[in-house]
């Protein structure tokens, strides 16, 4: 629940953005996340959506997340909620958003979803990374800026976690070295691509169909990266219907055997899950590791 002194709190702060008096009628829990606790609000001014913790990742969590979503939302090419503020309020830091009805998928809604995916990765950058550090799930995410992907994908997303896994105890020695073999050879395996600006952690969780009936996607982990790991995203957990991936392919095509790169674009988020959710992951980190040695 929300506590009486953060509600008189958030009223406040609804005044202060819309300049207006605003009353918190009443709130509902949102379930589905499993690192915040949500909710949905709703004011004198609409529906909006509240993400709330207890600050034990990262006071800067939701600033981070926020930014993500503002620099989606700029590109115009799909749907994302656009962020109203976040604070800090007793111990607890809190982001409350632009709040999206669920609806059903329009026909057309996966043609739809795969060409705005495409579109979104048409903004560009100059080098692979970010130029601030944010979060996946409750994890850091380093974006330390590189000219290359492989140097990239090595020095700033797997090597640090095979590392952190190994110092946890859930990765032997060996597959730390099989980790350093593979990054070690990573600018022969991926084709050189421009940066593209990632969603960053694009899974069937991550996005919803709008009461217009397109897409609308959330929980951004962005970054300027090889846009294959935003396809192999959406294929790790069962994957989006294969007319999302023809859509992607005719505005946007993927270098020539791409799904052979499917697998080692998905070591970074499986490792991920196995920092976060141990040992379930492993066996998936293991093989991967053994499949690209």
């Amino acid at each position: 629940m929300l506590h009486a002194s953060l509600l008189e709190h958030l009223q406040q702060r609804f005044t202060d953005f819309f300049s207006s008096s605003t009353f918190i009628h009443q709130y509902k829990v949102v379930h589905g996340g499993d690192i915040n606790r949500c909710f949905m609000l709703e004011t004198s001014k609409g529906s909006f959506f509240i993400k709330v913790n207890a600050a034990l990742f990262g006071l800067d969590m939701f600033e981070k997340e926020a930014r993500g979503l503002i620099q989606l939302a700029d590109t115009g090419a799909i749907k994302v909620p656009r962020p109203l503020f976040d604070g800090k309020f007793n111990q607890q830091i809190f982001l409350v958003i632009e709040y999206i009805d669920p609806g059903q998928p329009a026909s057309g809604f996966w043609e739809s979803f795969g060409r705005s995916l495409a579109q979104l990765h048409y903004n560009r950058a100059v080098q692979f990374g970010l130029d601030y550090n944010n979060y996946i799930g409750k994890l850091t995410q380093c974006n330390r800026q590189h000219n290359s992907w492989s140097n990239f994908y090595a020095e700033e997303r797997i090597l640090p976690l095979v590392r952190k896994a190994h110092e946890k105890g859930m990765l032997e020695p060996g597959h730390v070295a099989a980790a350093e073999h593979i990054c070690s050879k990573l600018h022969t395996i991926f084709p050189e691509e421009q940066p593209s600006l990632l969603h960053g952690d694009l899974w069937n969780g991550n996005f919803i169909a709008g009461t217009n009936g397109e897409a609308a996607i959330f929980d951004p982990a962005i970054y300027f990266g090889h846009r294959e790991m935003d396809i192999a995203m959406t294929l790790l957990f069962g994957g989006f219907d294969t007319l999302f991936y023809e859509a992607y392919e005719h505005h946007f095509a993927l270098q020539p055997s791409w799904q052979q790169r499917v697998a080692l674009c998905q070591l970074y988020p499986l490792l991920v899950h196995l920092l976060l959710f141990g040992g379930s992951y492993r066996e998936k980190v293991i093989e991967t590791l053994n499949q690209y040695k």
